[in-house]
């Protein structure tokens, strides 16, 4: 029976693939794929999302301490720390240490705008176009040759080919700098350089060594500096989260560099198989540390997890449970580093691969595959599934059927009170009370209906000052004036006054003019 203690890897115990030299190949352009809920469904079953798990399992593994073999107490173990003169560095690391230096430096040729701005400062367009330009180049020239020899091997048309393996890694490098149209940067594009660096794997850019050896040189010595070069970034452009949910999200921008230091902390292991999920390294520092400023500056400079909170400190202020208040919950548990560990991988799977605004923008080329992985367990439907956006449906038109059956698509914008049968049904309306059932859809029933009945017997819906007779009040003779109309007097005049009265109602003249209704009082001329 397993250990429950343990994490199993996922689905497969291998590492990530490298491609044969012996067979042939054919790259592809990267390109978008997932446009709603379904399609990030399908990715959580395709070879890409198993190489991309595969591919963190293997470096996080990497990073757990070591006991040694060479001592038969537990208690020597080898631990993996940041500046550490002892991790050995292989060519490939080394080579791309220097590219991004090279494009950490490009930032002083692409100083920021000094005008006011709300969001992210424009000056990143500037650098970014500037790599974009460059970026060819400094591949051919960081490169290792093992890796770009591929374009003439495998993909079987020399020279004239159209999709190299240069221009698959460009895609993912590139998409892994930020958003220069947004203006900012989050975790799928951190996602965007863990697969430049899967490609180079595959390619078998890396060499191939000890289990863990060249892992180790990854993670320390290619992914902190690229952090370093992001956190740069983000501090000279003022670089936007993306799809940050605020306080609420783990971190602003960035994911893996909890899990890699989380991994630093945890007891030390004989192999990758069996990978403990609670307990701490014995002279570890407590997760609650991580509210204490001081001791935060102290472990940045040899842990990756407090290298994150770190940054934290030089961004934000405050209290940290106000700002980071996931973080601050995690750091209250008590079964150790390792559980952390494990609890951060199971969220990087639910909030980052399973999550339809960070994995939409990934592209999928000939390296990480858009096809259904054979060995896929069926995803059950989680909560997250269920919330993601659904395809759009083309909206079409019914037409009129040839049955006559009732087409709303076709009829007009009909009354509440509307016959709803088919057609010719008698018309339902809202008929005043003397109405004898007339069918209002026969003008001429009911014309002859209406003339048949007597001219004034009709009830009238009068108003309060109506007659019993109905029909609108009687005029009042010229003859007789009008001497019970209320008057109403300006409060300056006098009680002596007195007022005329009109005998009836102004009535307009031939031109249409109604005479002035001036009060007697008015000391202005009429215009």
């Amino acid at each position: 029976m397993a250990d429950e203690s343990t994490l199993p890897l996922p689905r497969t115990s291998h590492a990530l693939q490298i491609l044969d030299n012996a067979s042939t190949h054919t790259f592809q352009a990267p390109a978008k794929r997932i446009n709603d809920g379904e399609d990030v469904q399908f990715f959580l079953s395709s070879r890409a999302y198993t190489d991309i798990v595969a591919f963190m399992f293997q470096l996080n593994a990497a990073m757990f301490p070591r006991k040694d073999t060479a001592r038969t107490s537990a208690f020597h173990t080898r631990t993996w720390q940041l500046r550490d003169d002892n991790i050995p560095f292989s060519n490939t690391v080394i080579r791309l240490q220097e590219l991004l230096k090279r494009l950490e430096n490009m930032i002083e040729e692409a100083p920021p705008d000094t005008g006011p701005r709300r969001f992210g400062n424009v000056s990143f367009r500037k650098w970014y176009a500037m790599v974009e330009e460059r970026i060819s180049g400094l591949l051919e020239e960081y490169l290792p040759p093992e890796v770009l020899v591929h374009e003439a091997q495998h993909n079987g048309k020399g020279k004239d080919a159209q999709v190299t393996a240069k221009d698959e890694l460009q895609a993912y490098l590139m998409g892994s700098f930020g958003s220069a149209q947004r203006l900012d940067y989050g975790t799928g594009h951190e996602l965007s350089f863990l697969a430049f660096l899967g490609c180079i794997w595959k390619l078998g850019g890396f060499p191939r060594t000890e289990a863990g050896v060249e892992e180790r040189g990854v993670v320390l010595g290619v992914i902190e500096p690229y952090l370093t070069l992001i956190r740069r970034l983000i501090l000279t452009y003022t670089l936007e989260p993306a799809g940050s949910h605020g306080v609420w999200g783990l971190d602003d921008h960035f994911f893996i560099p909890y899990i890699f230091g989380s991994a630093q902390l945890a007891p030390a292991i004989a192999s990758a198989e069996n990978i403990p999920t609670e307990g701490s390294l014995a002279d570890a520092v407590d997760p609650a540390d991580v509210v204490k400023a001081k001791v935060v500056e102290h472990e940045r400079k040899t842990n990756m997890y407090f290298s994150a909170i770190g940054f934290i400190y030089d961004v934000k202020k405050g209290p940290f449970w106000e700002h980071s208040p996931i973080l601050f919950d995690i750091s209250g548990i008590r079964a150790g580093w390792a559980k952390i560990n494990k609890g951060m991988l199971k969220m990087y799977n639910a909030e980052v691969l399973s999550k339809f605004p960070v994995i939409q923008h990934f592209p999928f080329g000939s390296l990480f595959v858009w096809e259904r992985d054979p060995n896929a367990v069926r995803e059950t439907t989680s909560i997250h599934s269920k919330s993601q956006p659904k395809p759009k449906e083309q909206f079409i038109v019914p037409q009129q059927t040839k049955t006559g059956l009732r087409n709303p698509m076709h009829e007009g914008v009909k009354a509440p009170w509307a016959a709803v049968g088919a057609q010719g049904a008698p018309f339902v309306g809202t008929a005043a009370p003397w109405a004898k059932g007339v069918n209002m859809r026969d003008p001429e029933k009911f014309e002859s209906v209406r003339s048949s009945i007597p001219r004034g017997s009709e009830p009238t819906t009068g108003d309060p000052w109506a007659n019993s007779r109905g029909g609108p009040p009687p005029r009042p003779r010229s003859d007789t004036p009008n001497t019970t109309a209320p008057i109403t007097a300006a409060p300056s005049a006098n009680k002596g006054d007195q007022v005329s009265l009109p005998a009836q109602a102004p009535v307009p003249d031939a031109r249409g003019v109604v005479p002035s209704t001036r009060a007697p009082w008015a000391q202005y001329s009429a215009p």
